[in-house]
């Protein structure tokens, strides 16, 4: 599926969400092959704390540091999670209503 890709290291990709629900809505995913959180084990700690920090950097680098962003796992399918990779979703760029 093509993606606008907006940030890209030798760990992670992160790409536009197609069907954004805020100005700036990005998923960022490692690039080892993850189904969700729950395949997680012991040894993707290092990974994960990394991916911590690369959304850090996508929100620096699209200006919503200062302003406040959200970080989201959807983890199965009636969390609403529709990509069988596990991946964060990165949202900001207005006032995030709580659901």
């Amino acid at each position: 599926m093509p993606a606008e890709i907006v940030y890209e290291d030798e760990k992670f990709s992160v790409i536009k969400d197609i069907k954004p629900v805020a100005p700036i809505h990005f998923l960022i995913m490692p690039k080892k092959h993850l189904v969700s959180v729950n395949q997680l084990t012991a040894s993707d700690k290092e990974l994960i704390g990394e991916l911590f920090l690369a959304a850090k950097k996508v929100a620096q680098d699209a200006g919503v540091s200062a302003s406040g962003y959200r970080l989201i796992f959807n983890i199965g399918e009636k969390a609403g999670q529709s990509i069988d990779h596990l991946h964060l979703h990165l949202l900001g760029g207005k006032t995030l209503p709580w659901p």
